[in-house]
């Protein structure tokens, strides 16, 4: 009988120490997730990628910039910026902020090295639901069209820097055609002719009677206007800047310097803060209560369900076996094996 008696006591006794062992290892794991998420909030949005500044409205990191650019533009492990539109993603070769545009280059256009042999092409386009729009400062060269499809004459001078003012024939005559940016004879058999698509689909048609293309913008140079331009390959794309008061207030250093950004569940927007988002700025004192945006958001989700699924769990362990003996943790007996 008595050994009846130890071996319960036994056994009541590594219980009660393997449930406390557990529930010092849930709430040192809780601890941990929270330290972790800390460290996360600190550096919610990237500000370069590649060399290339990420300022507002765009953001690299979901959460960050303006809603109205989410998911736009990528930024891949080792650096490489792209911008995604419906026909595809190109890559980014400057953004300016004063001058609001993106430089795209285009791998698919042709290109001095091609000269008279074309390869297979796509037609670019955007998105006209977002707030990009191509710019007027770009020009599009046609290559080898067919003559029984598409209509091809020389222009009036003006027609080149006021398309809409002329007919939508293909200019034989154009500038640029008979001045190649970088290669003034890069073809030599191959006919050429300047033509503006005032939509994507115009542009498909043109393709589809034209060996290939290539789009030229002006660069302006100089520092004021009037400004001197120069002919380079690639697309500009301009874009607008949402101005908010709100995001002025984040972003005001004397009240905290915030980051600009949204609630990625309902894209409203919040002022990003190393120790939490507020409505307006990072010196205010009522806190949100919403999580970190972008992934910061689910990693704090994570963290509160998970302390209240240990928490529960520990509770839970301890009420089935009552503690009434000395901790002895790391011990396995029958009682407290996992598997």
């Amino acid at each position: 009988m008595d050994s009846f008696f130890t071996n319960k006591s036994s056994s009541s006794s590594s219980s009660s120490s393997s449930s406390l062992c557990f529930l010092i290892i849930v709430l040192v794991m809780i601890n941990l997730t929270t330290t972790t998420t800390t460290i996360h909030a600190s550096n919610l949005c990237r500000d370069s990628c590649g060399g290339i500044p990420i300022n507002y409205p765009f953001g690299i990191d979901d959460g960050c910039g303006s809603s109205y650019y989410r998911h736009m533009l990528v930024c891949s492990d080792y650096g490489k910026l792209d911008l995604r539109t419906p026909s595809g993603r190109y890559p980014v070769r400057s953004i300016s902020y004063t001058d609001p545009h993106i430089l795209l280059t285009d791998p698919f256009m042709w290109n001095c090295q091609d000269g008279d042999n074309f390869r297979p092409t796509r037609p670019f386009s955007l998105d006209t639901s977002t707030h990009f729009s191509l710019s007027s400062q770009n020009d599009y060269l046609f290559f080898n069209c067919s003559e029984e499809n598409v209509i091809i004459e020389p222009k009036p001078i003006f027609c080149e820097r006021f398309p809409d003012r002329c007919d939508s024939s293909c200019d034989s005559s154009s500038y640029l055609c008979r001045h190649l940016p970088e290669c003034g004879s890069g073809l030599h058999t191959s006919s050429c002719c300047s033509y503006y698509p005032k939509a994507t689909e115009s542009l498909r048609l043109m393709l589809k009677y034209c060996a290939s293309y290539t789009s030229i913008y002006w660069r302006n140079t100089g520092t004021s206007p009037p400004y001197d331009q120069v002919a380079e390959y690639g697309i500009r794309v301009d874009f607008d800047i949402p101005v908010t008061t709100r995001c002025l207030q984040c972003q005001d250093m004397t009240k905290g310097g915030g980051t600009c950004g949204f609630d990625t569940a309902t894209q409203n927007f919040m002022c990003l803060c190393p120790k939490g988002n507020v409505t307006t700025s990072c010196k205010d004192h009522e806190i949100s209560k919403h999580g970190k945006a972008g992934v910061i958001a689910g990693t704090v989700t994570g963290v509160a369900a998970a302390g209240a699924v240990g928490v529960g769990v520990g509770v839970w362990y301890l009420r089935k076996v009552r503690a009434k003996a000395p901790v002895t943790c790391g011990v396995q007996s029958n009682e407290n094996r996992l598997f």
